[in-house]
């Protein structure tokens, strides 16, 4: 009888081993007991990637701003903001898994008093190379490999032809504007994988690479380093702030000098894609596209 339970429990082991999951997460591997039915995503990010692979959370942030995620409205429930998750609401859900990334990050322990939580949080530094490996993390989670190699293969024939749309076009200004308020971004930086994308040096070497909210600039900085192209980013857009407008901030006599402005190469990037759900899989093709249309014109 003993030898009877002990084979039993045996295979009852072998069988949990088979089906643990490895994830790579932004802290490492980790060991999941196997493929979560209910998962929780507290990043718009997260839900824009498990979207274009065929899973839906049971629980996404409150508002989702993208157009793109609007359906998640209709399929999963509220769960708090993306900085203050709704620890009573998520219990009462009852998730396998919450994964936190980015602005809910810090959340991390908190919701994982609800259920076990992972962080899939990418580096804009390092976006794309962050975004390849959290879509490979989650493919492997939930079972989609296939789905998420066709996915990746997609990814890269867009950076292929944004590279070749980007050769020999110049210098480069990556814009955040907040209302009336302007900060330029260099290479490395939060939005330097604009620069790393597109194949354009940024226009001033001073630009600090490290700062993730930006060097405060003025008009008269753009004019004077006279980018051949702007990438700008609409913060108050993004979050439906009512404040002046990006366009409105930037139609100034001084950034009306710049080549950028005078050949038509100011190029407004949906700014809730790139602020909002960075590494998220169709903000970032559909970014990808954008910049390779204005490229190509």
């Amino acid at each position: 009888m003993r030898m009877i339970l002990s084979a039993a429990v045996a295979a009852l082991m072998a069988s949990a081993a088979l089906a643990e999951v490895t994830v790579e997460t932004a802290q490492g591997p980790v060991a999941l007991p196997g493929t979560p039915e209910k998962v929780a995503a507290l990043d718009l990010g997260v839900a824009d990637s498990m979207m274009a692979l065929g899973v839906t959370p049971v629980a996404v942030p409150d508002k989702l701003y993208l157009d793109h995620l609007q359906p998640l409205a209709q399929s999963a429930a509220p769960a708090g903001t993306l900085q203050e998750p709704d620890l009573e609401k998520l219990a009462a859900i009852g998730p396998d898994l919450i994964v936190v990334a980015n602005r809910s990050a810090v959340k991390k322990d908190a919701v994982a008093q609800v259920a076990p939580a992972i962080d899939m949080t990418v580096d804009g530094a390092d976006l794309i190379a962050d975004a390849k490996a959290r879509l490979a993390g989650l493919a492997a989670l939930f079972g989609k490999q296939a789905e998420g190699e066709a996915l990746a293969a997609t990814l890269d024939g867009k950076l292929a032809a944004l590279a070749e749309a980007g050769k020999d076009k110049g210098s480069a200004l990556v814009v955040l504007t907040n209302g009336p308020k302007m900060s330029a971004y260099g290479e490395g930086s939060r939005f330097g994988w604009i620069y790393e994308v597109t194949g354009l040096p940024q226009v001033d070497a001073t630009l600090k690479s490290e700062a993730n909210h930006g060097d405060a600039i003025s008009h008269e900085f753009i004019a004077q380093a006279n980018p051949e192209w702007l990438f700008v980013l609409d913060r108050g857009a993004a979050i439906g702030a009512d404040e002046p407008s990006a366009q409105a901030t930037l139609d100034n006599e001084l950034v009306r000098r710049t080549d950028a402005w005078k050949n038509g190469h100011v190029v407004y990037l949906l700014a809730d894609n790139v602020y909002l759900a960075p590494g998220g899989y169709t903000a970032l093709t559909e970014t990808l596209d954008a910049l390779t249309a204005a490229l190509s014109e």
